[in-house]
């Protein structure tokens, strides 16, 4: 069966070790450059959509997390509180929400900024339990792709389809496969904050919101602040989970005297849309690594072109051809030890998506033949050629070896 814990391990992507504590895994440099390209994708991505991205601390007073409802709702899988002295706790949080609500909060705000969106990839922490930990898909620091989008009551609609659309682009580019739309709502029991009317405005709203699109509810599986869109996915062992969501939230802005000024002057309170494009890099990895069985698409492979000399004579020859890939934006590596065989071999078992091979003729004219990953081999071109072909699908982020056309 496909493993991401073990794929992670051959291919160097990332270690657990028991020094660092269990849900605690270390991106190893491979790992590390395929999350900074996808990381970046989504930035852009959502920049271009009219986000602002903030940094915000992964820890804070005891006191912020009482008032947004995470110590009476969600105190179970919370760390303990961290005490400096009598009267001065901090908190690891379990969410950003509380955060980017004093965002939003650290100036007046007028109906003309609206929607205000606030974008982060952030740090958060849950204590899980380690019987439930494994490899990337269950951990305890979690990298969240997060945005709280604050709008008017009028605008909810609006956002939350503009947000299922910006989700699907980017499952799309990323190789994300969803299993599934769930509308998860209220159930029975007082683990939820605010009002029965709030609640079903809510619930309505994201259900009009999901007009056409197929989709099973499921009561009892809401946040405790809300309603919410929950994008599924299942992983190559058959067990869904959520990775993507949309969240509707009438009850932080309440509790931190969120507010903005209407046209009449009037000071009326804004919505939250707590959303996630891609869910936590950890968790989308998890998934991405066992979808594609290792072998990314060339954007985010985390070395997108692989140069091997048939011998020393090429060293200078391969040295120049690296430095223009470089320049050119791409991930690069030079693989001279060993035989020319081995290190072919080598290539495809860590899935590189483009070998290029320099012999004397290649060298003599400037020249380099691609052999894909899918086993095709490519006549010898130009080395301005390859690495403009290699560019162009990268570019263009396509799970395509070779440019459309």
């Amino acid at each position: 069966m496909i493993d991401h814990r073990r794929l992670g391990r051959e291919l160097d992507l990332f270690v657990s070790d028991p020094l660092a504590g269990a849900g605690l895994p270390i991106w190893l440099p491979a790992g590390a450059a395929a999350r900074h390209a996808v990381e970046k994708y989504v930035r852009e991505l959502e920049r271009r959509a009219g986000y602002q991205h903030v940094y915000s601390p992964p820890l804070g007073k005891r006191e912020l997390f009482a008032l947004s409802g995470h110590l009476g709702y969600f105190a179970d899988e919370m760390f303990p509180p961290m005490r400096l002295s009598a009267d001065d706790e901090f908190v690891l949080r379990p969410a950003l929400c509380p955060h980017h609500a004093l965002v939003y909060r650290a100036r007046g705000r007028s109906y003309r900024e609206l929607p205000l969106r606030v974008g982060e990839l952030g740090g958060m922490y849950r204590a899980e339990r380690s019987g439930v930990l494994g490899g990337l898909s269950r951990v305890r620091a979690i990298s969240l792709n997060d945005a709280h989008n604050f709008c008017t009551l009028e605008q909810v609609g609006d956002e939350v389809r503009e947000i299922l659309r910006l989700i699907r682009e980017a499952h799309a580019a990323l190789g994300v496969r969803p299993a599934g739309f769930r509308l998860s709502l209220r159930g029975p029991g007082a683990k939820y904050v605010g009002d029965d009317a709030s609640w079903a405005r809510a619930e309505e709203l994201l259900r009009t919101a999901l007009d056409g699109v197929e989709h099973e509810e499921a009561p009892g599986e809401a946040a405790f602040y809300g309603p919410k869109i929950d994008i599924q996915i299942v992983d190559a062992a058959g067990r869904e989970s959520t990775l993507s969501t949309v969240q509707l939230d009438f009850d932080k802005p309440e509790k931190f005297d969120l507010s903005y000024t209407d046209p009449s002057g009037a000071r009326r309170r804004p919505v939250l849309v707590h959303r996630s494009l891609v869910g936590s890099m950890e968790r989308l990895f998890a998934y991405l690594i066992e979808v594609h069985q290792g072998a990314f698409p060339p954007w985010y492979a985390p070395v997108q072109l692989l140069l091997l000399p048939v011998d020393a004579g090429q060293a200078d020859a391969v040295a120049r051809l690296a430095r223009r890939a470089v320049d050119a934006g791409l991930r690069v590596e030079v693989d001279a030890a060993g035989s020319l065989g081995a290190r072919v071999r080598d290539a495809s078992r860590r899935r590189v998506p483009y070998v290029g091979v320099v012999g004397a003729r290649e060298a003599a004219a400037d020249a380099v033949a691609l052999r894909l990953r899918d086993g095709r081999a490519l006549d010898p071109m130009p080395a301005a050629d390859a690495v403009g072909l290699v560019g162009a699908v990268v570019a263009a982020r396509s799970a395509e070896l070779l440019p459309a056309g």
